[in-house]
């Protein structure tokens, strides 16, 4: 029982420390974001930044416990970190900058591919390269099928959200590629209901394919 505790204790402050270092990483990468990104017209209002930052923070300790001595787990966290400001950029702007895309995918694959230093983790990376090139493509033919639904800055997003959920299995992906579609027909819903009386609005797309993302990381292992 004793150890039972102290492990339960361990994996509390394990969690802190994570939630405490996305506190901080978060308005960092705001603040680098609005030097890269100028157009975004510079820092949001602090209101937003509090909450990025607070979503932030748990988002990070939720992949910290959910990981805890997976090699994987930094590459999730920044998956937590930049995910949070990508959905946060296209709610408020529409728009899924290709920058910030790339990095999320590049940098995801690079420290998932450091993965192996530690373990036989190739099956896992290479499942995970196979699983973004496929979710790609899918959107890709889903935008040319109909362009007026998706985007293609979702279809680069569909990459590296591809790329994290093979990481964790084909059956993530499928699973986490079915919540994206349906938490975006649920928001499309919404929105239309919303403003019913005035003229329709774009949805953000985004955020629902990397809440699904998170969600099915989480849940799903």
């Amino acid at each position: 029982m004793i150890f039972l505790g102290n492990a339960g204790s361990a994996g509390t402050l394990f969690a802190a420390g994570f939630g405490l270092l996305g506190l901080i990483l978060s308005p960092l990468t705001e603040w680098v974001i609005a030097r890269l990104l100028p157009r975004l017209d510079g820092l949001p209002s602090l209101r937003v930044r509090i909450t990025t930052a607070a979503i932030t923070s748990v988002v990070c300790a939720a992949f910290a416990l959910r990981f805890w001595s997976d090699p994987g787990l930094p590459a999730f966290l920044l998956l937590a970190v930049l995910g949070v400001q990508l959905a946060r950029i296209d709610i408020s702007f529409h728009l899924l900058p290709n920058r910030l895309v790339l990095f999320l995918l590049l940098g995801g694959f690079t420290l998932l591919l450091a993965t192996v230093i530690v373990g036989p983790q190739w099956p896992n990376v290479l499942r995970a390269v196979a699983a973004g090139a496929t979710l790609f493509v899918i959107y890709l033919i889903l935008a040319i099928i109909s362009p007026g639904g998706i985007g293609m800055g979702d279809v680069k997003l569909a990459a590296p959200v591809g790329l994290y959920l093979g990481y964790l299995g084909w059956n993530q992906l499928l699973y986490g590629g079915l919540l994206g579609f349906i938490l975006g027909g649920i928001a499309s819903s919404l929105m239309l209901r919303w403003h019913r009386k005035e003229r329709p609005v774009e949805v953000a797309y985004g955020p629902s394919m990397l809440t699904a993302a998170v969600a099915v990381s989480l849940l799903w292992g």
